[in-house]
């Protein structure tokens, strides 16, 4: 479990969160949502160790990652898991070298145990013989699987997807969505899923942070945010006409 506690952030002298609090649980997918700008991604980068937050604590199970002595940070990071809106393979690795490579960061693993590793996570994701391909060789939403099989070869405790349906077709991104559920249910792992896409917020979200101008604007579920009475969640859910129809018919 991940908890923030009064979570503020700033660059220079403009405050981009304010006094977040929130919990990404065990074993369920939580995501994160809002507009483009209003600070979700910011929120991630402070999860991850990207910024600082200047005010608050980010707790992974009690234990505060950014005040931590860097033998611990780094201990902690080996539990991390993370998936880049890009994908962000390595170009010029094969795909076994790009899901090996955190496997050569921060394990003491044979050469034997890392491949039988990257070969259960390819796998994993139903990923066959691509182990000698390049990244470039793959389409989009191989990309994405293969950046999946990387974020849980060193077995995570938490996962983070950055907006890990950005550039797929629907069909394709009910795929990524049904496999990061999957992966997160099977290993009982704490993902969180930074992301905009509708079809994920109504379908997978188990927990779900509503950010609205760097503010905690509401926190549910998938089973009631299509009816909540925030209006500024409402604003953002039912801006589509797709989304329009659906609420006429609830």
């Amino acid at each position: 479990m991940i908890e923030l506690k009064k979570v503020s952030k700033y660059f220079g002298d403009k405050q981009v969160l304010f006094d977040i609090n929130t919990t990404f649980l065990e074993g369920k997918v939580n995501l994160i949502i809002g507009r483009s700008g209003s600070g979700k991604t910011v929120l991630m980068k402070c999860l991850v160790g990207l910024h600082f937050p200047e005010e608050g604590v980010v707790l992974y199970n009690e234990r505060d990652f950014h005040h931590m002595e860097m033998q611990e940070q780094r201990k902690l990071r080996a539990e991390m898991g993370m998936v880049f809106q890009g994908s962000a393979l390595f170009d010029s690795m094969t795909i076994q070298e790009n899901v090996m490579f955190p496997l050569d960061m921060f394990t003491n693993m044979t050469d034997k145990e890392k491949l039988d590793r990257v070969n259960f996570c390819l796998e994993r994701v139903d990923l066959h013989n691509v182990n000698a391909l390049y990244p470039a060789e793959l389409s989009g939403g191989m990309k994405k699987r293969a950046a999946i099989a990387r974020a849980i070869a060193c077995k995570p405790k938490y996962l983070f997807c950055d907006e890990p349906n950005s550039g797929l077709d629907p069909k394709t991104s009910l795929v990524i969505d049904e496999l990061i559920t999957d992966i997160t249910h099977e290993f009982g792992i704490t993902t969180v899923v930074n992301t905009h896409d509708l079809n994920s917020v109504i379908t997978i979200g188990e927990t779900i942070s509503f950010i609205y101008d760097g503010h905690l604007a509401w926190r549910g579920d998938k089973d009631n945010v299509l009816t909540s009475d925030s209006k500024e969640l409402n604003d953002f859910i039912y801006a589509q006409p797709l989304t329009q129809r659906i609420r006429q018919s609830l």
